[in-house]
């Protein structure tokens, strides 16, 4: 089971319908231009496209996959007491008193430039649960690990 927010959901049933109606088509044409050029055992273009063309169906695969076992977050049920999907949490650095924002989302809507993060990071996983004022120690994959303390818990 996947969680998605209901605009999550729509960007994956877009870029599906996407990789089926244009994508698909393309490379089912690349396919045929390059057999259409004779010897297929020494033919580069027929290979990647090949390539590609596998590619892209376990691609579409996937995204089947996920929006077929997704279930959508209602927002308007989430309780901002603790840490949980789709909050937007402020924490500090205990040891350099350096602050950080994150919105924790489901795994196809991370995005790191806006500071959206996975709720399977280990930051994520360390936070979630926590109340405003309580300290997460987490363990970072090198081995170091951090005091974050909760600031602020909020839905944007």
């Amino acid at each position: 089971m996947s969680y998605v927010t209901k605009e999550g959901l729509e960007k994956l049933r877009r870029e599906l319908e996407q990789l089926e109606q244009v994508e698909r088509p393309k490379i089912t044409q690349q396919i045929a231009e390059a057999r259409d050029k004779g010897d297929l055992s020494e033919n580069a273009e027929y290979d990647a496209a090949k390539e590609a063309q596998g590619m892209l169906e376990m691609r579409i695969a996937k995204l089947k996959d996920i929006i077929a076992n997704s279930k959508i977050i209602d927002q308007s049920q989430l309780d901002t007491s603790k840490v949980a999907i789709l909050c937007t949490v402020r924490i500090k650095n205990t040891a350099n008193g350096q602050e950080m924002k994150y919105t924790l989302v489901p795994d196809t809507e991370t995005d790191l430039k806006s500071g959206r993060i996975s709720v399977h990071t280990p930051i994520a996983k360390g936070l979630l649960g926590k109340a405003v004022g309580e300290t997460a120690e987490i363990t970072l994959p090198n081995g170091n690990r951090i005091n974050f303390e909760v600031l602020e818990i909020t839905l944007d």
